[in-house]
């Protein structure tokens, strides 16, 4: 049996409805577009923003913006026809196991892992960062030996847990809390333009792309994989920097994704799911273009703040009761991005234990809450541990390789299915393929290139683990390997 073996669309809609791996059908376009937005609008709207402006692209940040949106947006397309093709949980790593085959599955399923457990972990981190800096301006404070950077993050694991509980009662109780924080959310980001629109001053866009300048030389770990290969001198500013800036404005898009994970969840997932995809991602670009161009207007970008840029920003103007609404807003914010990632998480692991490539025990729906009760418990006990006792700062550009690399295997995967399969139904096709998925999976190699080397080599670290799992279990114990566990039937449609 090869490693290539595919899993046909067909099996993938059989295996849905399995009593023991059934999900509940309860989320519409509106759930899912929530979800997506709920998930978008987080970390980087509150952060990114004002160090990419300050370091790297000055005013002209919002074309960096504008340009990690047309990558994200070209392999949202991709996402778009396959999870209406194949509305099956599991997103990127159900798209691959009927196109590229296995073993590429299983790379992107256990890419799409590091994307969301580490990236559930570091947002807790900066959720509780913004508790602290939140209670601060109520004159409160959390004891500095479990506050956020001690060695032990309480209150970041202590939500890691609440929200575990929640999303285990079911999918849709959890998206009711969604709802209403996403609500506020989007509410302080349009308070935050309504109100810094009055601060503008025309004098801070100017220059508006500042010219290209030397930046200070970075050890050999430490610099792009890119600039290290090729002996390319790094840069700020000018085109450049504004390239530069939108690889690092890419991690405030990162979790659109996540609402392919739950297709198996939506109500008419055909019609839903491009909806949902494509939805919260033009919102958040329009928002976060909007944020950006207020930002660098209300105070000259080489005095923004690299972490509470927008609440920082107020102080300088004069409006700290603007900053104590603008922390409460990111606190309430990431909390549904670390929800949502929670979700994600154990939403891709369950694809993986109903094909068996993990243990099928860890997949088996609760019959109350129709979610999968057991990897959703183990899933949040991991990520409050990490959470908890990683140092800050560590981990965050793995999140951006371990999703740029399922967003180019998906891209690459679109051709490939639409060759093998020419006859499956796709409600939603890419426009202008096989162009547009080449297009969006160059854009996203070349922004790998500009992350870390000290990100690669802990990537390669983490893919070795994975393919020693998968040689050591999942290879043999695949429901396409042919050998049948007790009381269960392989699939017979491997090819």
């Amino acid at each position: 049996m090869s490693m290539f073996r595919t899993k046909s669309v067909e099996q993938s809609l059989r295996d849905g409805d399995e009593p023991e791996y059934q999900l509940k059908k309860r989320l519409t376009a509106l759930d899912l577009t929530v979800f997506g937005v709920g998930v978008v609008i987080g970390a980087g709207i509150f952060t990114v923003a004002g160090r990419a402006a300050k370091e790297l692209a000055g005013p002209s940040v919002v074309l960096s913006f504008v340009v990690a949106a047309v990558c994200c947006g070209l392999a949202a397309l991709c996402y778009a026809e396959f999870a209406s093709s194949i509305p099956i949980s599991g997103s990127a790593y159900t798209f691959s196991y009927a196109s590229l085959g296995e073993i590429i599955a299983w790379i992107i399923g256990w890419d799409l892992l590091l994307e969301l457990m580490l990236g559930a972990s570091v947002v807790a981190q900066g959720w509780s960062a913004y508790l602290g800096v939140f209670l601060d301006h109520l004159g409160l404070a959390i004891p500095e030996s479990v506050a956020y950077g001690s060695r032990f993050d309480l209150p970041a694991f202590l939500l890691v847990v609440v929200l575990s509980i929640l999303v285990s009662i079911g999918i849709k109780e959890s998206l009711r809390v969604n709802l209403a924080l996403v609500a506020l959310k989007v509410f302080i980001v349009l308070f935050v333009i309504v109100a810094g629109i009055g601060f503008i001053k025309s004098a801070n866009y100017s220059p508006f792309i500042p010219p290209s300048q030397p930046a200070k030389a970075k050890s050999s770990l430490e610099s792009p994989l890119i600039e290290w290969a090729f002996g390319f001198a790094p840069s700020h500013f000018g085109i450049p920097g504004i390239l530069a800036a939108a690889s690092l404005v890419f991690f405030a898009y990162i979790g659109f994704d996540v609402v392919a994970t739950t297709a198996e969840e939506a109500k008419n997932p055909k019609r839903d799911l491009p909806i949902g995809i494509i939805a919260s991602l033009v919102i958040c670009t329009v928002l976060y273009c909007a944020v950006a161009i207020v930002l660098t207007g209300m105070v000259p970008f080489t005095e923004l703040s690299t972490e509470a840029s927008l609440a920082t920003a107020f102080e300088s103007v004069g409006k700290s009761g603007y900053a104590t609404l603008i922390s409460a807003g990111a606190v309430a914010g990431l909390t549904t991005v670390v929800m949502t990632l929670l979700i994600g998480t154990s939403r891709v692991v369950f694809a993986m234990s109903r094909d068996w490539l993990l243990p099928p025990w860890l997949g088996k729906t609760n019959h109350r809450t129709g979610t999968p009760l057991r990897i959703t418990v183990i899933v949040g006990v991991v990520v409050a541990l990490v959470a908890a006792l990683t140092p800050v700062g560590k981990l965050e550009f793995m999140i951006n390789i371990g999703t740029l690399s399922a967003f180019f295997l998906v891209s690459l995967a679109v051709p490939v299915l639409r060759r093998r399969r020419p006859d499956l139904q796709r409600p939603f096709r890419v426009p202008f393929s096989p162009v547009v998925p080449w297009v969006s999976a160059a854009i996203c190699a070349y922004l790998m290139l500009t992350l870390p080397v000290e990100t690669w080599i802990r990537f390669l670290v983490w893919m070795a683990l994975g393919f020693l799992i998968y040689f050591a279990y999942g290879y043999r114990s695949s429901r396409l390997s042919g050998n049948p566990k007790k009381g269960e039937l392989p699939s017979m449609t491997s090819t």
